[in-house]
């Protein structure tokens, strides 16, 4: 028994992740993984609540503008197109064409690629949480001569965001999990750090199971932040 357990560590723990410090491509991965996704989380959710908004006042407005009008349709154009191609076809376009003969970090263009493609599925989240939320209160802020972005801003979308917060939720996981095609780019994010010690050592199941754990734990980790959040938020409405 020992000696098979020694075997397994020289040949599988020992060999993918302590010899040559392998365990380092992981680490640095697990770092980029974080930056990708903190920073296109926030472009989505930006980006999204723009679009959601501009989609809703089009939509519940009885005579929409020329402008409104057309920043509509430009927001239904990107939504149908997003939402409707694969993320990695998106990504290799943004490195490759976009700013292909731009000197750019890849981590910034996984940024922007995962970001744009967020917005599009954050904006018909939020979109639903707006247009859950009795159209009394709108009209409500309007009749105390509070403006239409300022009753939005104070009154509408804070309600949205809380009844949407487990859709919004599901998509920040999402969105960790689709930064693994980041590979392609070039760019060393966990699933790439994986790979790399599966390259030197021909021995694929080990960097790839630690890689599956580490995202379970994330995603475990971020559910439970979720839940948290879900009982403050109770609590203060029963408040």
């Amino acid at each position: 028994m020992n000696a098979a357990l020694a075997e397994f560590w020289q040949n599988h723990i020992y060999q993918n992740f302590i010899a040559e410090n392998r365990w380092k491509y992981l680490v640095s991965g697990l770092q980029n993984t974080f930056i990708i996704t903190f920073f296109a989380l926030l472009l989505g959710i930006v980006l999204g609540a723009l679009v959601a908004v501009v989609r809703v006042s089009h939509d519940k407005s009885d005579r929409p503008g020329a402008v409104l009008k057309v920043l509509n349709a430009i927001c239904k154009c990107y939504l149908t197109i997003i939402r409707g191609t694969p993320v990695m076809i998106q990504l290799l376009i943004m490195y490759f064409v976009i700013f292909g003969s731009v000197n750019i970090s890849s981590v910034v263009v996984a940024c922007f690629a995962f970001g744009i493609n967020s917005g599009a599925y954050v904006a018909e989240t939020i979109r639903s949480g707006i247009m859950s939320i009795d159209p009394g209160q709108m009209e409500a802020g309007r009749s105390l001569g509070l403006p239409y972005g300022m009753v939005m801003k104070n009154i509408i979308l804070p309600q949205a965001v809380k009844n949407v917060l487990p859709a919004l939720a599901n998509e920040f996981i999402a969105l960790l999990k689709e930064t693994s095609v980041s590979g392609y780019i070039g760019l060393r994010d966990l699933t790439r750090g994986g790979d790399i010690i599966r390259s030197q050592t021909w021995d694929a199941f080990p960097p790839l199971l630690a890689v599956a754990v580490i995202y379970l734990i994330l995603v475990l980790l971020i559910e439970k932040g979720i839940h948290a959040m879900e009982r403050r938020l109770a609590q203060s409405d029963r408040g």
